[in-house]
C-alpha cells in the first residue's frame, strides 16, 4: 500500500521524494524553536520554499506558528505593556496586506532571494548581540511594526525587527516576552485573515500545513530537552548557525539537491 492512498487527496500533490526532506526540515526548525524560542520560521521558510516555493512555505508556517502559540498567549496578557504593544501591532497590521502582495506577485526566485538575504542580515545582527537602546518613541515604534508587517506578510519572518527593538530596552523580561507573545498572536490571526481573503489559504495548504505540524511538535520537545542541557551561549549560537546554514542552503544556487 503506497503512502498516497493512506493521506487526504489534498495532500496527493505534495507526495513525492520531498516529502521525508520536508518532515526533516520541520523537524530542525521545531528543535530550533524548542531550545532557543525564536527562529522557527527563518529555518522553515527558506529551506521549504526551496522544496515547494515561498507560498507554501510562508503559508504552512503561519498555520504551524499559530496553533503552537495559543498556549501562551492567555498567561502572558496580565503582562503585555499595552501603550507600546498596541501601536506596534497595529502599525504591522495596516502592512500585512502590502507584504502578501509581494508574497503573490513577485516572481518565487527573486522573492527566495529576498527571504534567503533578509534572514541572513537578520540574524547577523541578532547574534552580534546590537539592540535598539533608546526609549520608545511612537515614531519609532510606528515604523519598527510596519517594516516587521511588511516582510512578515511577505515571508512569515516578522520577528528580528521586533526582538532588536524590544529586547534591548529597559523593559522588565516578563513584559518584553508577554509583549512578543501578544504581538505574534495578533500578527497570526491578521495573516490567516489577509491569506484567506487573498486565495493563499488553500486546501492543499492548510492540509500540508496541518501535516508538518505532528514532526514540527517533535521538534520542539526534543529541543526543549536540549535546552534544558545548554548554556545561554550555547544555545543561541546553535540556533543562529542553524539557521545561517539553512539561510545559505536554501538559496536557488543550490536547488539541485532540493528539486
Amino acid at each position: 500500500m503506497s503512502l498516497s492512498t493512506l493521506l487526504p487527496a489534498s495532500l496527493n500533490v505534495f507526495v513525492d521524494d520531498r516529502l521525508a526532506i520536508a518532515a526533516m526540515i520541520a523537524f530542525l526548525s521545531g528543535v530550533v524553536r524548542g531550545f532557543s524560542g525564536f527562529g522557527q520560521g527563518m529555518v522553515y521558510v527558506p529551506l521549504i520554499g526551496a522544496l515547494y516555493g515561498p507560498r507554501i512555505a510562508v503559508t504552512t508556517i503561519l498555520l504551524i506558528d499559530m496553533i503552537c502559540s495559543i498556549p501562551f498567549l492567555i498567561p502572558a496578557i496580565p503582562h503585555v505593556r499595552w501603550r507600546e504593544a498596541l501601536p506596534l501591532a497595529t502599525a504591522a497590521a495596516l502592512t500585512i496586506p502590502v507584504g502578501t502582495l509581494a508574497l503573490l506577485y513577485v516572481d518565487p526566485g527573486p522573492l527566495r532571494w529576498t527571504i534567503a538575504i533578509g534572514v541572513i542580515v537578520f540574524v547577523v545582527l541578532l547574534a552580534s548581540g546590537w539592540r535598539y537602546h533608546g526609549a520608545p518613541k511612537l515614531p519609532i515604534t510606528l515604523g519598527v511594526g510596519a517594516v516587521s508587517g511588511v516582510f512578515g506578510g511577505a515571508t512569515q519572518i516578522p520577528g528580528p525587527p521586533i526582538i532588536i527593538y524590544w529586547l534591548g530596552g529597559s523593559h522588565p523580561a516578563a513584559a518584553a516576552r508577554a509583549n512578543l507573545i501578544f504581538y505574534f498572536a495578533l500578527f497570526d490571526v491578521v495573516s490567516l485573515g489577509v491569506y484567506w481573503w487573498s486565495g493563499l489559504l488553500t486546501e492543499d495548504a492548510t492540509s500540508f500545513g496541518l501535516l508538518m505540524l505532528a514532526p514540527f511538535l517533535v521538534g520542539a520537545a526534543a529541543g526543549s530537552v536540549i535546552f534544558a542541557f545548554m548554556s545561554d551561549a550555547a544555545y543561541r549560537g546553535a540556533a543562529y548557525v542553524i539557521i545561517l546554514f539553512a539561510a545559505l542552503t536554501s538559496l536557488p544556487l543550490f536547488d539541485r539537491f532540493f528539486r
